[in-house]
């Protein structure tokens, strides 16, 4: 099955495709379709952001559309960034690691102990024939002070993950794509693909 990716970001694409090759389904980013709108994320949870982003690019292409809404919340500061992990700090000048800086920042003053946070991920999958799918994935980690690790993207290297007592940007990318919250939502919206008649594997 041809899916289009509602994302710009080949992060994601890469990190995607190696947990969906085995759905038997062909990725492709909505740019390879000649395809490039903004969708505002006008939903307050990952689950109606990532649901906007899946429809509007089926309409837009006519090919079922998968969109990965995910980020990270931080217990102390009430669940945020949340959704605007993205957008954190509202200023475009910001890039991955501006934002990081700025997570930092805003959590010097949590104690040790209490600085738990959840990376969160919903996979929702919209069919031109009206077929919703959606999954939710999480890690559950604490933030550190400082960052630690190369790999991944985003908040990965503030990211603790006690059961391998790394950051996910100190793992191995086929040790991330074991444990993130993206493999668990991607898994759990496999088992749903199957139940949907959409993957036989």
């Amino acid at each position: 099955m041809k899916v289009v990716l509602a994302s710009k970001n080949k992060h994601k694409l890469e990190e995607i495709s190696r947990i969906t090759e085995k759905f038997d389904m062909e990725l492709v980013m909505e740019s390879e379709l000649g395809v490039d709108i903004d969708v505002e994320e006008t939903g307050t949870t990952f689950e109606e952001n990532s649901l906007l982003k899946a429809k509007a690019v089926m309409e837009a292409t006519g090919l079922p559309a998968l969109a990965d809404d995910s980020g990270i919340a931080v217990d102390a500061l009430g669940g945020q960034p949340g959704v605007y992990s993205a957008r954190y700090g509202f200023d475009d000048s910001l890039d991955d690691w501006g934002r990081l800086m700025l997570l930092l920042k805003n959590t010097e003053n949590v104690p040790e102990g209490q600085r738990q946070a959840q990376f969160v991920c919903v996979i929702t999958l919209v069919t031109p024939e009206g077929q919703t799918i959606q999954a939710r994935g999480e890690i559950h980690g604490e933030l550190l002070r400082e960052p630690r690790g190369e790999n991944g993207f985003g908040y990965d290297p503030i990211f603790y993950y006690p059961p391998m007592g790394m950051t996910t940007a100190e793992m191995p990318p086929e040790e991330k794509n074991r444990v993130s919250h993206r493999a668990n939502a991607l898994n759990i919206f496999y088992e749903k693909l199957k139940e949907a008649g959409y993957a036989h594997k």
